[in-house]
């Protein structure tokens, strides 16, 4: 064992003996005595670059003969690692590193605008406070520079959310080393370094350097007698183009950036975000954050409040499972930014832009803040509470005695509601009926759940250990769109040196491209397939999958391929791989804790075992014999979402009670929508009124996330408590489901949050036998199959259209049409544009090269998108977004993943604007090469 002792050094700081780990760097060092040492482009999460030269601190240390010698310049002590024998003093003990320190900053502030009053910064902004403690210990007083000071246009407008004043920019370079360090995504550099180019002259000098998105004027690749778009030519000079959407404080307008550039079609493109611009990134929105001035404000936030007038809140995304911590800010009860929370366990400093701006979708107009119940004429109308529990009460009650009543309370509540979903289900409606998933689900998903996600608490999967798992595997999962913060943390392990990874996917996407990921390509519905023979087509994978720590990280789109978790769970058990579940939905981990599948109690806790009921039973206080007039617990598993959707359209159930959920995420849009057409008493519980709500009977409001308090647990079994931000009338799911079950006469006691906890702390997690992963459905295995593996085909039975036969691809965007994105339009601007990615030997069939529109087609209907042809798509597969603008899969094509489709090229008439859909035809050989 390598002694810890030889790794430490031990120095002075201001006379003040220390030691510290080698390598630590000095403005860290200091920071261990309590000393802070002021900077502007240090930050823990980035590596140093001693840009701003802030934190320059007199250092001495010893030579080769042993003499402790000062060093002859103030040295940057973000920069500089501690070493033995060390002695340095800092702005607190020497004149001249108070001296330099001070110079730094009248220099920073020689071009600095003095406009701290609308600058967005202010009141929160590190130069303006180091400045204000300078000028208060007497260093600086006043500037000496009395010339013009420099200016620019401004904002420039880099993605839809960013807006830049490059005046006040102070190159401190945080924005450009996030953009390469943590996101991967080079959407903002520095231009100009050294000598300018404006005009095609070399200018020389300071004032060309900038930050920006490669601007044209500045790095001067653009023709000025055809300028590209965003630029337009004034007397034979290209400048940037007016926005007319868009200001500075001083009412001058604002400019265009970040337009594409360059000769060549743009329109096959697929790395163009919905606004034209080049993608950003899903993680643009912490450079705001982190920017040490004013110079990159929100588009949403701009200019609508000081700090000073803000009520901040801690809270937890409602966005992903990822449970990254946030910040709330509100003024007057609207909230109007929301800032990454500080957790080094979790998200460490950075959320995605979802998180960050997408949180205008509870305040829409269609948010409904009292109850409706439909009248005599079939119309919904506002009612008080009384009314509306009581309708809703009678009706629960003749549909749970005329078949009974199913419950699909969605994956977006709190462990909290879903608590008390799960007794409302159990103690009121006397059903395990009650499934939350709104998404592909199978029985094959039910045992692996049980078996190793439900009532398993913190697994040893998490963030931590990921940074060092050495090789991770991704099984129907794409962590950039589905889980940001697992993401980030995966290309830190893999940019550290700890981690490789690879992935089983039909396609070789952006994400993928960052973590260097081996891809395995897959045709959609072979994954299954894929894994079992992973030792035969990568054996390195597998090796590696047998190291300590190693982990199968797999997500919630498994499901919707038959024998694919079974095969995970193999694969996991035979290399010792740690394995991991990772759900979308920011309540889908919770809500299984708390029992909200056909065959899980609480803890996960199996439904067919009289043991886990008797346990449950005692938690809820419900006696077996029914001494306190309350039924015990039903012992049958339930129905999964499709069948509680099929039995309400043959009748076989005879009321729904359903939560915050989106017809278009159903498996099957169609069956969910006839479902409630023939639902005989249906109850929703939700925030906003939507389709749904145009089948119910009674419409019970809710609160959003904002407006409550509660717990979310994230993918890794980790429990995030959240305050409530805005204390409001909205209810919460437990509270209004406690109040329809007293009017049923029923106490579920979840009024007491204190007592709610306490029964669920008491309860606990399931610890007795659980059952292994089968796979119980889909085609037989066939006889010759020696790698095990069921032998499925993974295609769904869709009919087709004439065209050229494909298979369909697609999982859902970080960015897309969700509702919990809606009324943000700055935000929908950065979302990818849809695109239909076209396999190579597709595309050569077509005689496709990029950009033309193609139809992917079904029985059912038809989706019109721009073509790209990828290398890095799988054959025969063609990949769209799952509920992006224009691309709904369910609801459009009644598809999915593995889906057979029809693809066909759609041509634009010349002159005429008239679509034409081109038959299949063979590709001539210059064509493919082509």
């Amino acid at each position: 064992m390598t002694d810890t002792a030889t790794d430490m050094v031990r120095m002075t700081i201001d006379g003040v003996p220390v030691e510290v780990e080698k390598g630590t760097l000095l403005i860290r060092a200091a920071e261990k005595i309590g000393v802070r040492i002021p900077r502007f482009c240090d930050h823990p999460l980035l590596a140093p670059s001693a840009n701003c030269r802030q934190c320059l601190v007199e250092v001495a240390m010893p030579g080769r003969d042993g003499v402790v010698r000062p060093m002859p310049k103030p040295q940057p002590s973000c920069a500089m690692t501690a070493m033995e024998g060390m002695e340095i003093s800092t702005q607190a003990t020497s004149e001249v590193a108070a001296r330099a320190q001070a110079g730094t900053m009248e220099f920073l502030l020689i071009n600095h605008p003095l406009d701290c009053p609308v600058c967005d910064k202010g009141g929160e902004c590190p130069l303006q406070n180091q400045a204000i403690e300078l000028m208060a210990s007497g260093a600086r007083s006043a500037t000496r520079f009395t010339d013009v000071k420099r200016t620019f246009p401004k904002p420039l407008r880099l993605t839809g959310n960013i807006l830049l004043d490059r005046d006040r920019c102070i190159l401190c370079q945080r924005c450009v080393r996030f953009a390469d360090q943590i996101a991967g995504d080079p959407f903002i550099a520095l231009q100009g370094r050294g000598a300018g180019h404006v005009g095609g002259e070399i200018t020389g000098g300071l004032y060309s350097e900038q930050i920006g998105r490669y601007d044209s004027t500045v790095l001067d690749f653009f023709d000025a007698e055809a300028p590209p778009a965003g630029l337009e030519t004034i007397r034979g000079e290209a400048r940037l183009v007016p926005e007319a959407d868009l200001a500075g404080p001083d009412g001058g307008p604002g400019v265009v950036d970040g337009a594409v550039y360059g000769p060549g079609d743009l329109a096959g493109r697929e790395d163009l975000d919905v606004s034209g611009r080049p993608f950003a990134s899903y993680f643009s929105g912490n450079i705001i954050q982190i920017c040490p001035v004013g110079a990159l404000t929100s588009a949403r936030y701009r200019f609508r409040s000081r700090p000073m007038d803000l009520v901040s809140t801690d809270s937890i995304t409602e966005h992903d499972a990822s449970g990254s911590a946030i910040r709330v800010d509100m003024r007057r009860g609207v909230v109007l930014r929301r800032l990454a929370g500080n957790d080094p366990q979790v998200n460490e400093e950075w959320i995605t832009d979802k998180d960050r701006f997408g949180f205008a979708w509870s305040a829409q107009p269609d948010r409904l803040h009292v109850p409706l119940v439909r009248n005599e004429a079939g119309e919904l109308e506002p009612t008080s509470w009384s009314d509306a529990l009581d309708v809703a009460a009678r009706g629960l009650t003749r549909a749970r005695d005329d078949g009974g009543v199913g419950l699909l309370p969605g994956a977006r509540i709190t462990l909290e509601d879903g608590w008390a979903w799960s007794r409302f289900a159990r103690q009121v409606m006397r059903t395990n009926d009650i499934d939350q998933r709104v998404r592909d689900h199978s029985r094959e998903e039910d045992t692996f759940l049980a078996a190793r996600v439900a009532g398993t608490g913190l697994g040893d999967v998490t963030y931590s250990s990921l940074e060092r798992a050495g090789q991770v595997l991704l099984v129907a999962l794409e962590p950039e769109d589905e889980c940001g913060s697992l993401f980030l943390r995966l290309r830190k392990g893999v940019r550290a040196g700890g981690v490789s990874v690879a992935t089983i996917a039909p396609t070789i996407t952006n994400g993928s491209r960052k973590l260097g990921a081996t891809t395995v390509l897959t045709a959609p519905g072979q994954e299954a397939r894929a894994i079992a023979l992973l030792a035969q087509s990568h054996p390195d994978v597998v090796e590696a999958l047998k190291s300590a720590g190693a982990a199968i990280l797999v997500g919630e789109r498994a499901a919707a391929v038959p024998g694919l978790l079974s095969v995970v769970d193999t694969l996991a058990t035979a290399t010792g791989a740690r394995l991991a579940w990772v759900p979308r939905r920011a309540g889908e981990r919770g809500g299984i804790e708390a029992g909200l599948l056909p065959g899980l109690l609480p803890g996960g806790r199996p439904v067919a075992d009289a043991g886990a009921r008797r346990q449950v039973q005692d938690a809820w206080g419900v006696d077996p014999a029914g001494v306190r007039a309350q039924e015990p617990l039903p012992d049958a598993p339930g129905r999964d979402t499709t069948e509680i959707l099929t039995a309400l359209v043959d009748g076989s159930l005879g009321g729904l009670v359903v939560g915050g959920v989106d017809l278009r995420d159903f498996p099957d849009p169609g069956l969910a929508r006839a479902a409630l057409t023939a639902s005989g008493f249906t109850v929703q519980l939700e925030v906003r009124r939507c389709e749904i709500s145009e089948h119910a009977d009674v419409v019970l409001p809710v609160a959003p996330a904002e407006e409550k308090n509660g717990t979310f647990v994230n993918w890794e079994g980790r429990v995030r408590p959240f305050g409530q931000a805005h204390v409001s009338r909205a209810r919460t799911d437990r509270q209004v489901l406690g109040m329809l079950a007293a009017q049923m006469g029923i106490d579920l006691e979840v009024d007491d949050l204190a007592a709610l906890h306490a029964r669920l702390a008491d309860l606990g997690l399931w610890g007795g036998a659980r059952g292994g992963v089968v796979f119980t459905e889909g085609p037989a295995q066939s006889a010759d199959d020696e790698a095990g593996v069921p032998d499925v085909a993974g295609v769904v039975g869709v009919s087709t259209v004439s065209g050229l036969d494909a298979v369909l691809a697609t999982h859902k965007p970080m960015l897309d049409a969700g509702r919990l994105q809606d009324g943000e339009p700055f935000l929908a601007a950065t979302a990818m544009r849809p695109v239909a990615r076209v396999a190579p030997d597709l595309a050569a069939r077509l005689g496709l090269v990029g950009g033309e529109s193609v139809e992917v087609s079904t029985a059912a209907g038809t989706i019109t998108l721009p073509a790209a042809v990828a290398g890095g798509v799988a054959e025969g597969t063609v990949w769209l977004p799952e509920c992006s603008a224009g691309s709904t899969i369910r609801q459009t094509l009644g598809a999915r993943h593995g889906s057979r489709v029809s693809l066909s090229l759609t041509r634009v008439a010349t002159g005429t604007g008239a679509r034409t859909s081109a038959q299949p035809r063979t590709a001539t050989s210059t064509e493919v090469a082509r």
